[in-house]
């Protein structure tokens, strides 16, 4: 997956918080975050009225227009990781959570785990004993 398309990819599941996101769409989504936010950083030479920062207001926009589609495309990399989304709670932890979260996101991808077939048991699993 390019770049491009992984952007495209995670604008266009904004919200999806199901299904899986391999790790080039997510590495290069985060790629894409931290190129925007150092550019709108650069602004910050610009004071407004006020003396605010013309960077930090539309550094503060960006980050709640990319909110939503961060922590959906950070979940379903989870989930193709073999991790639940529970695991963001991490991130609260000052800086051990955000490494542990990048450890995390960087592992690849783990075969999901399959549902019996109806009416049967699980593959591996020993026949019901017969009944007396």
């Amino acid at each position: 997956m390019s770049f491009g398309e992984s952007i495209q990819t995670v604008f266009r599941k904004y919200a999806e918080f199901r299904g899986r996101a391999t790790r080039p769409e997510y590495w290069w989504w985060v790629l894409f975050l931290v190129l925007v936010s150092a550019g709108l950083n650069v602004l910050n030479v610009i004071r407004l009225d006020d003396g605010v920062l013309l960077g930090s207001i539309l550094g503060g926009i960006w980050g709640l227009a990319v909110l939503l589609p961060n922590l959906a495309v950070t979940v379903r990399r989870l989930r193709d990781a073999g991790y639940g989304w529970g695991n963001l709670f991490w991130l609260l932890l000052p800086v051990a959570g955000f490494i542990v979260l990048i450890v995390m996101t960087a592992q690849p991808t783990k075969a999901p785990v399959t549902a019996p077939p109806a009416g049967g048991a699980a593959p591996g699993t020993p026949p019901p004993a017969p009944a007396t």
